[in-house]
């Protein structure tokens, strides 16, 4: 299991805007850089990226809640590389 952090202050979102899907539900499947969320801070909207491929078991944070660097955001369960 590991967790991903916000790297910035500002305004925690799941969606690219509010009428949009969420760029990942829990439960959901991420590789290694793909955004889940976004950070906004003075009009400025930054990446949240999963560090690790796995699958997000939950959000540590709600939509449009305030956000502190190193603030624990989602819980991924990694993926164990298949050994043949």
């Amino acid at each position: 299991m590991s967790t991903v952090k916000a790297q910035q202050p500002g305004v925690f979102y799941r969606r690219p805007a509010p009428e949009a899907d969420p760029y990942v539900h829990e439960g959901g499947h991420v590789d290694p850089g793909q955004t889940i969320a976004i950070i906004e801070a003075v009009k400025t909207y930054n990446p949240v990226r999963a560090d690790t491929a796995g699958t997000v078991t939950r959000f540590l944070i709600d939509d449009g809640a305030q956000v502190a660097p190193g603030q624990a955001v989602a819980e991924v369960a990694d993926e164990t590389p298949h050994r043949g």
